[in-house]
């Protein structure tokens, strides 16, 4: 597949740092996985130092750490992670949806059920993945029509890549219809709700949904000796 536009105006690092979060995006790289610079380097016909400059950057956001004498390792989700994802992406979407709502454009809901259609469709198909991605395109979409650059490049660069690794942990724990029901719920909630209180209730539903997974799932990712995975000798 060619490379875009975009894709061609990027630093070596640039290129191995979105080739990596696409990876994460795929499914190809999960939590825990060891991230090999000699493979990447060899696929994307760079040296490793562009690597090794994307693999920082991709530390310092907490996406990657780097064990003395092991390697490098896509972050681990445990529980206290989790959290705060939740509660980060609670936050700065209900930013994303005030604004939305306060310079609403008629166009915005024909965005937001469209992005619902596909997941209907996804959904009736009973497709994992393509639920997935019109998933996360419905989250986007708010985001995008927030209309805030600064609020966009956080939640997209930032948090996408950590909600992409939980929503692929929980995604086969509730039957796909449910979750359809509740995005569809959702989007009826953050274009009928007050816009003085909508903000707030973009984060009680993140809150509940949080709460819900947890209850009924328990913790995910976490070592079987409650451990943190750092200390585990196998890595």
């Amino acid at each position: 597949m060619g490379k875009t536009e975009t894709e061609r105006k990027l630093s070596a690092s640039q290129r191995v740092e979105l080739h990596i979060k696409k990876s994460i995006y795929s499914g190809a790289l999960r939590p825990r996985e060891r991230v090999i610079e000699e493979d990447i380097a060899h696929r994307l016909h760079c040296s490793r130092g562009p690597v090794r400059e994307a693999l920082l950057r991709l530390e310092r956001d907490g996406l990657v750490v780097t064990l003395p004498r092991r390697g490098t390792f896509i972050h681990d989700i445990s529980r206290e992670s989790i959290d705060v994802v939740f509660r980060i992406r609670g936050k700065l979407e209900g930013l994303c949806v005030r604004y939305m709502r306060e310079n609403a454009n008629p166009k915005d809901e024909l965005a937001l059920r469209e992005c619902v259609r596909k997941m209907k469709a996804a959904a009736t198909n009973s497709d994992d993945e393509q639920f997935l991605q019109a998933d996360m395109k419905l989250h986007q979409t708010i985001w995008k029509l927030a209309r805030r650059d600064q609020l966009f490049r956080t939640l997209n660069s930032v948090m996408n890549p950590f909600i992409f690794m939980v929503a692929r942990e929980f995604s086969s724990r509730q039957p796909i219809m449910e979750r359809y029901a509740d995005h569809e719920a959702y989007v009826d909630a953050i274009l009928t709700t007050p816009v003085a209180r909508v903000e707030h209730q973009v984060e009680q539903y993140f809150q509940q949904l949080h709460d819900r997974l947890f209850r009924e799932n328990g913790p995910i990712l976490l070592a079987s000796n409650g451990k943190s995975w750092l200390d585990d000798d196998r890595f």
